[in-house]
């Protein structure tokens, strides 16, 4: 085989950001120049964005995709370009890559497999290409080969898989390939991130360079595009089922240019990091993407010295101090539009202070202990902290509503409504800071809560985004363990000393979440069976009973309470603010799970479990 430089980048685009997105795309193809590379490969739909959503279905939209297509041509003199973009022919959109060769057009691979489960919805917007098909596409009045292509450089014979066309097994495409004898299988990816999904996408990668007998190189978008999915950006290089190299996932950077030589030894080998750090290193890009792409001014956050509000909370710190690290400062600060000036060499809490507004909002049912983790947290991490109570409004309200119906409001009778208006009373106040602030308000709720509807609707659910709505209870609980220990975050101490609490009742009546719900590590097994593998309760009975310690009684308890109320509170799901997806499913019924808003509430099936003995 003759040597042949390749480069995979990896970018981070917004949809309709057309001069961004150029500028990005020629900014990296100068890059790759400089190292050399002679053929190079941008992830799929790099021209305009994965989340385009309905974009794509427009007539102007794919258009003005091959519009700047072309105005991409020039800046391709002495290099191989394959990048990304959407193509009308007629009624038809398709998901194509595009091959630029030393300044000219020479053809459009198409995508024969739309990825249709979980977060994706690729069938929409697009209409998958039949393999062995090629027609001509007239682009600039001539007339270029489109479809299932290969191509040649250098003597090395290549070929595309793009994204989804990979996960298909005996029908994918790179048999096709195989059969066609190519050297190289290129995967131009926009694979969402989830926390481990790195181990899956290597197991596939090192089986189709065995099975392909080729060098496979797949290369992921990067960064928070267009509100809710994570692309980390992940490059890999296998031959023989070996990994040749893989780059450091989640980049803060623009883009990245990794290069190999298309030769069977080690080259790049960042080391798969752990669930821990996959979830912070996510969720601080997440929130620097989203911060700088809604052109906020920072954030504010109710932060109540619990497990939520405080994982929260270190998060934008987390943010802030990855950023500068791998950016600089100057860059950094220049990314999120902010005109600061440090007063110390150490300015990670100076910056913190300038992006985070925390306020502790208590009542009378409020705790000391809340109090001081809030305040103690806030002042390790450098964040403003404000506090007040909220008792003078809870009583207004209670009084307007007890003389309208007549009647005291008591705990006996009253229960959830007491709750609940202590939340609300916290949300109008709190969003008149993000306001004043032009900041975005941070939610607090995680996916455990948004199954059972453990959440007070404009009270503790209000926000502009919720960073942690897909991650459940019990690794929160777990990862404040660790992320005070390795992240070196002192702070947290005093969270994590503490039981998770509303704290809405009255002190006296010892209110906690699990008892409240039921345990959170028995929701984790309940919501993997019944919303991940979508398992009946009859299903998941037969299931939990043989592999975690309860009684059968208290396991049908749980389980039909656990049906119950996400069947109930449904509602409250669809109303959720915009959320990250950084675990292998979430709950959010606009990215991953549709259920009825309306339903019988698994009656039937709640009742067959009474049935066994």
């Amino acid at each position: 085989m003759a040597a042949l430089k390749i480069a995979c980048v990896t970018v981070n685009q917004t949809p309709l950001d057309w001069e961004g997105n150029f500028k990005r795309i020629t900014n990296a193809i100068a890059e790759a120049k400089k190292k050399k590379a002679e053929l190079v490969c941008f992830p799929e739909l790099a021209i305009t964005g994965y989340g385009s959503e309905d974009l794509f279905l427009s007539y102007w939209y794919p258009q003005k995709a091959v519009a700047q297509l072309a105005k991409l041509i020039p800046f391709c003199q002495d290099i191989t370009v394959a990048v990304g973009l959407p193509v009308r022919i007629k009624e038809k959109v398709f998901n194509t890559v595009a091959i630029i060769e030393n300044q000219k057009l020479i053809g459009f691979v198409a995508k024969q497999f739309m990825a249709i489960d979980g977060v994706h919805y690729e069938f929409r917007w697009f209409t998958p290409w039949n393999a062995h098909e090629v027609i001509d596409f007239e682009f600039e009045n001539t007339l270029v080969p489109f479809g299932d292509l290969t191509f040649h450089k250098n003597g090395v014979h290549y070929g595309f898989e793009i994204c989804e066309d990979a996960w298909r097994g005996p029908v994918r495409p790179g048999y096709g390939l195989k059969d066609r004898k190519v050297d190289l299988i290129f995967n131009p990816s926009a694979s969402h991130f989830a926390m481990k999904k790195t181990l899956e996408r290597k197991e596939l990668i090192e089986f189709s360079s065995r099975t392909f007998d080729c060098y496979y190189a797949y290369v992921n978008l990067l960064g928070n595009e267009s509100g809710r999915m994570i692309f980390d950006g992940e490059i890999l290089l296998a031959k023989e089922g070996k990994t040749l190299g893989r780059n450091q996932l989640l980049s803060f950077k623009d883009f990245q240019v990794v290069t190999f030589d298309l030769e069977n030894k080690i080259q790049e080998s960042a080391p798969i990091q752990p669930k821990e750090w996959e979830f912070v290193q996510a969720s601080a890009l997440g929130l620097f993407d989203y911060l700088r792409k809604s052109k906020s001014k920072g954030f504010v956050l109710s932060l109540s010295g619990g497990a939520d509000s405080s994982t929260i909370a270190v998060l934008v710190a987390e943010m802030v101090k990855k950023g500068i690290e791998e950016l600089g400062l100057d860059t950094f600060l220049e990314k999120l539009n902010l005109k600061f000036i440090p007063k110390t060499s150490y300015p990670e809490k100076e910056i913190v202070g300038e992006l985070l507004t925390t306020a502790y909002q208590g009542t009378k049912n409020s705790s000391e202990d809340t109090f001081q983790s809030a305040k103690k947290l806030a002042e390790s991490l450098g964040a403003k902290f404000y506090s007040w109570t909220i008792d003078e409004e809870v009583n207004s309200y209670t009084q307007k509503i007890e003389k309208a119906i007549g009647r005291k409001l008591t705990w006996e009778q009253d229960d959830i409504t007491l709750q609940n208006i202590q939340a609300r009373s916290r949300s109008p106040i709190i969003w008149m800071l993000a306001n004043l602030n032009n900041a975005l308000l941070l939610s607090t709720s995680n996916r455990s809560e948004g199954d059972v509807g453990y959440a007070t609707m404009d009270g503790d659910t209000s926000g502009s985004i919720s960073p942690i709505a897909a991650v459940d209870k019990y690794f929160i609980l777990h990862w404040l363990q660790w992320a005070e220990k390795n992240l070196n975050r002192p702070g947290l101490s005093y969270v994590n000393s503490l039981t998770p609490t509303a704290e809405l009742r009255p002190l006296e009546r010892t209110q906690t979440d699990e008892k409240d719900l039921m345990p959170y590590s028995v929701i984790v097994e309940i919501e993997r069976l019944a919303i991940r593998d979508r398992r009946s309760p009859m299903d998941i009975f037969l299931l939990l009973k043989e592999e975690i310690e309860l009684e059968e009684s208290v396991l049908k308890e749980y389980i039909k309470k656990f049906f119950r109320l996400w069947s109930r509170n449904q509602w409250k799901r669809e109303r959720l603010a915009p959320s990250f997806h950084l675990d292998e499913f979430n709950v959010d019924p606009k990215t991953w799970y549709r259920f009825p808003i309306l339903s019988g509430g698994f009656e039937e099936e709640l009742k067959q479990l009474d049935q066994i003995n």
